[in-house]
Formats: structure tokens, sequence, C-alpha cells
């Protein structure tokens, strides 16, 4: 049956697409430019942070990240806490620049970091660095984990790719660590066709950022850090421009995508609404019948699809079924748990623990996005609660 209710939806609409096209019209420049440099102030604003970088994906975000703490020689070693529950670049970068990953279970209301699971890793092995994902824009318990931060001083890297526009207590996520990524993929809260942010209050994070970015070279500094280089390193003004100071990447995206960026924030306001109505929708329709992600008090959640963990494999298998037959796309809860996936166990064998495996053999997504109604969701609600009721007949048959 051909698919009625996507799990993603573009949020480039035939507005932006127009905008778009009179911008291109002027003939502008389209490779990083002045806009991209709006675009970053922009967002900076408009999340609360003094500093943002724009490049090519949430994945190079993360990247980012990683990498320019480990420039940064404030490391006290290279032990990391990922998460079971996220993506896999979230996991990622810490193999590939050789930190050494520690996997954490999954907290039973967020699905974030498990808080004693957490706590336990933080006093047997000290580690510099935590990163915590902002589960599908569910907040976790910011609160506890900054006290865990003040009490173990570690570094806290905030995965909030899925989560732009969700806040905690009247705050923004992806303002708690001292580093955060988000995603602007198709599909997410919104989109840049691809893109991805860093934001950081850090000037020398900030620095770092922007020459691994472009190559590692100094001229995507301001004028004092890119002369600071320039002195330290006696480098010859004709061949400034083209020094490389570290092993960089070319991360960066371009102009056209930072306009429609631009264009995109003048309606985040609009978007978290509407996907927040959806998800409160889909608690008061199946919250109380399966297990869902529980916020903390005072948050707003912004999902981009909605999470609910069925109460068996097979029982979520009735659920899938009925939903293609309905033609409402669906699929597994992100990755399930990134400890069962073959680039996780291959090198450290597999990490089992109840909530993350649960999530991996129980959960599955459904459909939200502005273009949903508050109609659609009710439809989707009942076709899983009626699967589940002609399963359970089946089963007593």
């Amino acid at each position: 049956m051909s698919i009625k209710y996507h799990l993603a939806e573009d949020t480039i609409d035939h507005k932006d697409i127009d905008r778009l096209v009179a911008w291109l019209k002027t003939y502008p420049r389209l490779t990083k430019g002045q806009v991209t440099v709006q675009f970053e102030e922009k967002w900076s604003q408009w999340l609360g942070q003094k500093y943002s970088l724009f490049n090519n994906s949430g994945s190079s975000a993360n990247l980012l990240m990683y990498d320019t703490l480990l420039l940064s020689n404030r490391l006290k070693n290279k032990k990391v806490v990922v998460p079971s529950v996220g993506w896999v670049t979230t996991v990622a970068p810490a193999i590939q620049f050789g930190f050494e990953p520690l996997m954490c279970e999954a907290d039973q209301d967020t699905f974030g970091l498990d808080l004693n699971h957490l706590e336990d890793l933080l006093k047997k092995h000290n580690p510099s660095t935590v990163v915590l994902v902002q589960v599908l824009g569910v907040p976790h318990k910011m609160m506890e984990i900054m006290a865990l931060k003040e009490k173990y001083g570690f570094f806290l890297l905030e995965d909030a790719c899925a989560a732009l526009g969700a806040s905690y207590q009247g705050q923004k996520v992806g303002t708690f660590g001292e580093m955060s990524s988000f995603s602007f993929y198709f599909g997410h809260q919104f989109s840049t066709i691809e893109g991805g942010m860093v934001s950081t209050n850090d000037k020398q994070f900030l620095d770092i950022l922007r020459m691994m970015r472009s190559h590692g070279w100094s001229k995507d500094l301001d004028r004092p850090a890119h002369e600071a280089l320039v002195q330290k390193y006696q480098v010859n003004d004709f061949h400034s421009p083209f020094v490389f100071y570290e092993p960089g990447f070319n991360l960066r995206s371009t102009d056209l995508q930072a306009h429609i960026g631009l264009g995109q924030l003048e309606k985040a306001e609009w978007i978290i609404s509407r996907r927040q109505e959806n998800h409160s929708c889909y608690i008061r329709h199946l919250g109380s019948k399966f297990y869902v992600q529980k916020p903390p008090a005072g948050s707003v959640t912004c999902s981009i699809s909605f999470g609910m963990l069925a109460h068996s494999t097979e029982e979520r298998q009735a659920i899938v079924n009925a939903l293609v037959a309905n033609g409402i796309e669906t699929r597994i809860f992100s990755a399930g748990n990134l400890g069962l996936h073959p680039f996780w166990y291959n090198r450290y064998g597999k990490f089992s623990a109840p909530m993350a495996d649960k999530i991996h053999h129980c959960g599955l997504f459904l459909p939200n996005n502005p273009s949903l109604k508050l109609e659609d969701v009710d439809f989707i609600s009942q076709v899983v609660l009626n699967s589940v009721q002609k399963s359970n007949l089946a089963v007593a048959a």
C-alpha cells in the first residue's frame, strides 16, 4: 500500500522555494560566505549561545565537537561516556579519534543517559567527557546531569540533533554543555536540505571549530586569532592565507543552505508548537496504554517522530503490520541499542542493558511533522490501538 502518512515531511515549503528563487536571481555567491555568517549569528541569538558554526551535517557537527576537545589540550584523559540510545555518528567519532568509549544504559523516563549507571561509570573510570543525546526531542533530566558535571568535572557534549526547539525549565536544549550539535537534515525539526550546527560559549573551541571545518587554516578566524597564529609560527604574510595549522577537514556548507536556514528560523516557533501539539495528542491516546518517554516537569518536547515501546517484539510486529496496511510509515526507535550493532560489538563486545534492550526490541516511531493535523494523529493512534486489540483477540482465540 502506498504511504499516506510519512515519518518525515519537508519543512521547506513553496514560500521558501519562491524566496530562494528570488534570491538566486540576484546571482549571489553560493559557496560559504556572508549569508553563512548571518545564519550563524541569527542561530546563536535564537538559541542563546555566544557562537555557532554552520557545517554540512549534524554528523559532521558531532565529529567537529570531538576533534575540537581533543585539539584543545584540555582533556585529562581520552575516556568518554557515550549513550546506548542515539545515532551511530554520536559514537563513531570517539572510535575514529582513538577515545576510549564507555557505553551507558538508557534512562527509564527520557531514554537519555541513565543517571545511576552514569555515576557508576564516572566513579570507576573518571572520564574527561560525557556525550548526552536529547533523545527524540524529549529533554533529559538536566538538573541531575549538571549536578554530576559539577561533582565529577567532565566536559559535556550535547547532541541535540533531533531535539531542536525542545527546552528544559525555560532553557533550550543545546545550551547546557561546553558544545552542542544540531542537525538540519530533511525530516528534522527544520531543514536546510543538508546541514548542521555546533554551538558553544567558549572562544577557544570556536577558533578550533572554524579551523577544523575548513582544512585547518586560519582564514575563517577573527583578525586577532589569525594574527596570533601568524606571529606564533612566524608565517610569511604571502603564505598566511594558505598555512594549515591543524590537520583539518572540509565540512563547510553553502550560502544557499544558509539562506534556506534563515527562512526556516523565521517559522521555528510555529514548527515547534505544531510538533509539540501533535506529540501531546499522541500522549493522550497512547500514553496510558504503552511505554513512552516521560519528560521532566517544565519541559517543552519537540519531537521529530513520536516514539513508543510495545509490550513485546510480537506486539510491535502486529502494530507495524497494521501501520503499513494503513499507509502509515514507521521504523525502529532511533537505532535501538547501539551496543547491539556490529560497529560496536566487533570492537568492544555486545552491550546489553534492560532499558536499552527494551527500546531495541520493542520500540517504534509514529509520524510527527507540522503537516499532520490532529485528526491525522487521532487516526494513526486508533490504528495502533486497534492492532493491539485484534492481536490480543487472536492470541486469546
